[in-house]
């Protein structure tokens, strides 16, 4: 064969190699999402974002819980409208936090946090003003949905923007969030004696905390959009299209049933300690102001933690262990409050503020059992919004319990046997697999 020949035959093979090659350079950027568009600034300021949205999670609730009875005389509340409003958030975590993934599909996950911040925002500024308990329910309703969309969402932001860093960046917002839960509840009592003793004032000044997030979170919403634009310009180039992706049937996944049972029991938990701790001691001869502290001690507990523990369950393959250490630390927490709640006290505190830390662990896990944000969005929405629902019981029955056995040997019984299904849940839900998988979706 003449060179001229070979020439002929390698040159088509050579034309069409270099259009090949940059096709598969398109679609493989295509594919990654946010790969080339993203600006460099956006990842620094999205955790700042993150922090600033975490720590707006619980201060509508822990804020309101400090100044509960002022409140309540100054709106004229029946206890039955009371009960209501102390039932409202893990209700509203519940139904609004099932709207969120058919929201991020419709305008992205980052636009539906901005958005939820400013609906706390707006619900924190307007239900001091208000002259009536519906009123106030409804503004205190409107935060909490707004809570209820970025409870959901957080998990899908870290998983979308931070892919190999999602221990450590769930470990962050976990502890933003602790420390958010435990200043309202620790400074708004000081702080509303220090700028009048208005329970209004009070609650108002943290409205401040969240248009603080709202303004931040609207250059990271920009950003977001064209970064978007700009991966469906890149899709089209390179011969494909961008389609919304629903994710997962979750409900066919029984590791998804095990997070949100599992979500659901540590939320009861977590819900009964707060509720119902102070009074344990109370009850136990521990003076009031030991037992506010003890509880503080125990809130606390989750700051340092928060931030542990998720980094820890993402090198990992199986968490289920971390679940079984963390609900043993609250079977020993609840036996110590059985057999000596006022000699142990501190001890028992200290044990129920590390078994609480079921909740990052919870929320990691939503992260790590999903392969692609669709799917973490649906599994993060079906697993919160089934385990508050499951949560609302828990501190009901734990009151009735209290009221009728006139003690808090029963109570304490059934808090330590909740424990027992919570470790299995969670040894189930720590397994490496995914939700894709056990749904039967390609990659």
């Amino acid at each position: 064969m003449s060179d001229e020949e070979i020439q002929t035959l390698d040159r088509p093979t050579g034309s069409h190699r270099p259009a090949r090659q940059a096709a598969a350079d398109r679609a493989a950027a295509a594919a990654t999402p946010h790969a080339t568009s993203q600006p460099a600034w956006l990842g620094p300021v999205l955790i700042v974002g993150i922090v600033l949205a975490a720590l707006n999670l619980r201060p509508a609730i822990t804020s309101l819980g400090a100044l509960f009875e002022e409140t309540r005389t100054g709106l004229g509340m029946s206890g039955t409208v009371a009960g209501l409003i102390t039932s409202v958030p893990a209700l509203c975590f519940a139904v609004f936090g099932v709207t969120a993934p058919r929201l991020s599909r419709r305008f992205g996950p980052a636009a539906v946090v901005c958005a939820g911040m400013a609906a706390v925002a707006t619900g924190l500024l307007i239900r001091p003003f208000t002259n009536g308990a519906a009123g106030f329910l409804a503004a205190s309703s409107l935060s909490l949905a707004g809570i209820a969309l970025t409870n959901v969402l957080l998990p899908v932001i870290v998983k979308r923007y931070f892919p190999d860093r999602v221990g450590t960046m769930t470990g962050l917002y976990s502890m933003a969030l602790a420390a958010g839960t435990s200043l309202a509840a620790a400074a708004t009592v000081p702080l509303t004696a220090a700028l009048g003793g208005s329970w209004r004032t009070g609650l108002l000044m943290w409205a401040s905390l969240a248009v603080v997030a709202v303004l931040l979170w609207l250059p990271i919403t920009r950003a977001a959009r064209r970064a978007d634009r700009a991966q469906a310009a890149a899709a089209a180039d390179a011969g494909g299209a961008v389609r919304p992706d629903a994710g997962p049937r979750v409900v066919r996944s029984r590791t998804a049933w095990a997070l949100a049972c599992y979500f659901g029991l540590q939320a009861t938990g977590a819900y009964i300690t707060m509720g119902w701790l102070p009074q344990i001691f109370r009850d136990a001869g521990v003076s009031a102001s030991t037992a506010g502290v003890l509880l503080a001690v125990t809130m606390v507990m989750g700051v340092p933690l928060a931030f542990v523990i998720p980094g820890l369950a993402g090198r990992m393959k199986n968490q289920g262990a971390i679940a079984a250490v963390l609900g043993v630390f609250g079977l020993t927490g609840y036996l110590g409050l059985y057999f000596a709640p006022a000699a142990g006290a501190w001890a028992w505190a200290l044990l129920l503020g590390i078994s609480n830390c079921a909740f990052p662990l919870v929320i990691t896990l939503i992260g790590l059992r999903a392969k692609s944000p669709a799917g973490v969005v649906r599994l993060s929405a079906f697993a919160q919004s089934t385990g508050y629902l499951i949560s609302i019981p828990g501190p009901l029955l734990i009151g009735a319990l209290y009221q009728h056995s006139g003690g808090w040997d029963l109570p304490l019984a059934l808090m330590a046997g909740l424990l027992v299904p919570q470790i299995a849940l969670g040894v189930l839900a720590g397994r490496d697999r995914t939700i894709e998988d056990e749904c039967g979706m390609r990659d």
